[in-house]
């Protein structure tokens, strides 16, 4: 059981995409010159979502660049995305352990 202070009915799920650059011990592979990674985060607001998965991805080694918003599942649903159970699955845990999970890495080479 956690207590986060402000509860899982406040937190929402956001969609980022966020560009990576290199950096020593990013755990990327040696011939990619950065990574775009697809994240669900949790937080009151999309500003929140952004700012937690940014210090994260910096205590984990990792030279993020960019962040881009997809919003949340109800926003994307109705933009007409076909969510499937995996990614749904994955949002549902971000949301419950108010955590930020990296669902995919797609490394970028030259």
């Amino acid at each position: 059981m956690s207590s986060t202070g402000n509860g899982p009915g406040r937190q929402q799920v956001y969609t980022l995409l966020v560009e990576v650059g290199r950096k020593a011990g990013d755990g990327l592979p040696d011939a990619a010159t950065g990574a775009a990674l697809m994240v669900y985060a949790s937080g009151v607001d999309e500003a929140e979502a952004v700012r937690e998965t940014v210090a994260i991805l910096k205590q984990a080694g990792m030279a993020p660049l960019d962040v881009t918003g997809h919003g949340t599942l109800a926003e994307r649903e109705a933009e007409g995305f076909d969510i499937g159970d995996e990614e749904r699955a994955l949002m549902a845990r971000a949301r419950d352990e108010n955590a930020v999970i990296v669902a995919q890495v797609t490394p970028f080479h030259d």
